[in-house]
């Protein structure tokens, strides 16, 4: 059977909730690569239902980043909602908070990697500890609308497809391939109006 067969065989047999979880996080990354308060409420509703799909799905510290970002979506609903005038503007990190916070990240996932490959039935324990940690950052990224947090994406994105497909989460897989797309696009956008911003 081919990869592309196995796919659509994949998709044919998913379940609702998942579906429901895919579309409420496409239209929250749509939504928020142009920047619009409602995106919050997609991520709410999509990450609520990935809780749940990660659990059945052995996918523990996965679980856990779906329930962060259930609390991020109320944070950054607030955030950008109350946000003043001299906030609202897209900002950069330095280099030094990337290498920070890429050394951070890459510490804290090997550590999760370690604690869960050991003493549960964690699937993917490194890779999932990987796309947890550095999701972690990249959200809090958003929050604060830091452009660089799409480069970020993408390579979680990349990561993500492999991790879902590995768990039989077809759909959820293709959703990643579109988040891809969707993060370069958003980075786009997002770099477009920082030059406007200087300028």
């Amino acid at each position: 059977m081919s990869f592309f067969t196995l796919l659509w065989e994949g998709i044919k047999a998913t379940s609702i909730i998942e579906w429901l979880a895919v579309l409420s996080s496409l239209t929250y990354v749509v939504l928020a690569a142009k920047r619009m308060l409602i995106c919050w409420w997609f991520a709410f509703i999509g990450s609520s239902l990935f809780v749940y799909l990660c659990y059945v799905g052995h996918l523990y510290i996965e679980s856990i980043l779906q329930l962060f970002y259930v609390v991020m979506a109320v944070v950054g609903w607030f955030s950008w909602k109350l946000s003043k005038a001299d906030d609202v503007e897209i900002k950069t990190w330095s280099f030094k908070n990337h290498v920070l916070n890429i050394v951070v990240s890459g510490f804290v996932a090997l550590l999760l990697g370690f604690i869960f490959d050991h003493y549960t039935l964690q699937a993917n324990p490194y890779v999932d500890a990987f796309t947890t940690c550095y999701s972690l950052s990249a959200t809090f990224m958003v929050t604060r609308k830091i452009m660089g947090n799409w480069i970020y994406w993408i390579v979680i994105d990349l990561v993500s497809i492999y991790l879902y497909t590995q768990q039989d989460y077809y759909l959820t897989a293709v959703q990643y391939g579109i988040f891809t797309l969707l993060a370069i696009y958003g980075f786009m956008a997002w770099k477009k109006e920082y030059k406007r911003q200087l300028s």
